[in-house]
């Protein structure tokens, strides 16, 4: 059976201005590309990722659609390892209560998730306050690219509702996004170069 963490008594003041760096891992979320299943507003998912110090936010939400399943699945824009996770949930049973986190699939969906070995499971608190975290076993989160949430159950709510996910950790890699410029930036041929092998080739043929 897999193990469960629960964030009861580690969570912090909001009134400990240095609390946020904990979060930082919201600056390496790769938001564009966050997705959500079952979600009853299309791409309503995307304006849950927000910075610590806006998490008792209630204006942008994420609800379930035809039950109380979710399937959240969260890339970054680096390699990162994640130590905790907080969520805020709504009141009513719609927090969600039982989460399976993947780590590194792409490929999660309703039809599969039973069939795929999660990474860890763990339990949700109702959250309302944001200061309760679930601690993650770091050795099973290390060099994550993306993080898969399968949200199984709430509290005995008809749909599961998300006011805030905030995930604690630190990035370990390089930006994606930055490799990929140097990379291009390295395979870009040099002008100078192609033009002594234009001169080359004119004068040769010139010979001929």
């Amino acid at each position: 059976m897999a193990g469960h963490g629960h964030g009861h008594g580690h969570g912090h003041s909001c009134k400990n201005d240095n609390v946020g760096q904990l979060y930082s891992l919201f600056q390496n979320i790769d938001t564009p590309q966050v997705y959500c299943l079952n979600e009853e507003e299309d791409d309503s998912i995307k304006g849950i990722f927000l910075p610590y110090e806006q998490r008792l936010q209630t204006t942008k939400f994420v609800e379930s659609d035809c039950d109380e399943e979710l399937i959240i699945h969260i890339p970054f824009t680096g390699m990162v390892t994640l130590k905790g996770i907080c969520v805020i949930g709504d009141d009513g049973g719609r927090s969600p209560k039982t989460v399976k986190l993947f780590r590194n699939r792409e490929d999660i969906d309703f039809d599969n998730v039973e069939d795929i070995d999660h990474t860890q499971k763990i339990a949700l608190p109702e959250n309302f306050d944001g200061e309760a975290t679930v601690l993650l076993k770091p050795f099973k989160f290390n060099n994550v690219t993306s993080l898969t949430m399968y949200i199984q159950d709430n509290y005995g709510a008809d749909t599961t509702k998300i006011y805030y996910i905030g995930l604690k950790g630190e990035r370990t890699g390089n930006n994606n996004r930055d490799k990929i410029v140097i990379t291009n930036y390295e395979l870009r041929p040099n002008a100078a170069y192609k033009q002594q092998n234009n001169d080359h080739l004119f004068s040769s043929k010139s010979i001929q």
